[in-house]
């Protein structure tokens, strides 16, 4: 399989899109790349539409930002890239000036 490597991008340069407990959408269907363990290479792990919390966020290629993101469905964490997700918290949800 050929890693599809996007060399005009760093997003790195930028802060992450998204953080930590974030809840967010998958806006494709993901299979398993042969990198998930206990799942057949081209099982799907994710489908369109499912929903999750950010629970790690790291690096790959040292290019791009990874998101754990823990599906709730189906109990497991698999990592996603940004143009993957879109958030589903309400802008300023978590903002503490907003509490009353």
């Amino acid at each position: 399989m050929k890693i599809s490597r996007d060399s005009s991008i760093v997003e790195l340069n930028d802060s992450p899109c998204f953080d930590y407990g974030e809840k967010v959408k998958s806006l494709k269907t993901v299979r398993n790349d042969g990198t998930f363990p206990g799942k057949e290479v081209g099982d799907i792990l994710v489908k369109k539409g499912d929903y999750g919390y950010v629970t790690s966020i790291g690096t790959f290629l040292q290019q791009f930002y990874i998101y754990g993101v823990e599906f709730v469905e189906h109990g497991y964490k698999v990592g996603m890239r940004a143009k993957e997700l879109e958030s589903l918290d309400e802008a300023g949800a978590d903002d503490e000036s907003n509490w009353e």
